[in-house]
């Protein structure tokens, strides 16, 4: 795959909607050409501490005046062109995003949407690897990675992966 966005997002608490922050990298012809990244209110709108303490760090006081996912995706939709979307574990992302457009009532487009972390398990021998966590993944494949758990650092991470395992 040469041309796809990237996506991750990261949640404020179990529940599926809660997305709290969103990143995104375009690829076009094999080279990262823009990234996006945003916090999002959300909804329900409470933290775990845990989230906030130990995963990814975001907050109440970071997201209060951020906007919600629906004025978010607004302006996300067409900067993602149409393209495939890839996540590392789409099960979860694919998840938050089709669970926030029911909860805002918008129409879910069918994304083609493909998932690194699979990508991984079928080029990799676990025993080469011992885990296909994207930090874990990225360092074996020699992808220099950081700040995970980070919506924008992940979706560069899986963007590189994706880009290593299909090329």
């Amino acid at each position: 795959m040469k041309d796809f966005v990237a996506i991750d997002v990261e949640t404020a608490n179990y529940e599926r909607t809660s997305i709290c922050s969103i990143g995104a990298v375009k690829v076009r012809d094999g080279q990262v050409v823009d990234t996006f990244y945003e916090l999002v209110k959300p909804e329900p709108e409470y933290y775990v501490r845990r989230f906030t303490e130990t995963i990814h760090g975001i907050s109440m006081r970071d997201t209060e005046n951020a906007r919600t996912f629906d004025a978010v995706w607004r302006d996300l939709h067409p900067w993602l062109e149409g393209l495939p979307l890839v996540a590392h574990n789409k099960a979860f992302d694919e998840g938050c995003i089709r669970a926030c457009h029911r909860v805002y009532r918008m129409d879910y487009p069918e994304y083609p949407f493909y998932c690194t972390y699979l990508m991984a398990r079928r080029a990799i021998r676990k025993p080469a690897i011992g885990s296909y966590s994207l930090p874990v993944v990225c360092s074996y494949l020699g992808i220099e990675f950081s700040d995970h758990h980070q919506a924008l650092p992940d979706a560069m991470g899986c963007a590189q992966i994706c880009l290593a395992l299909t090329n």
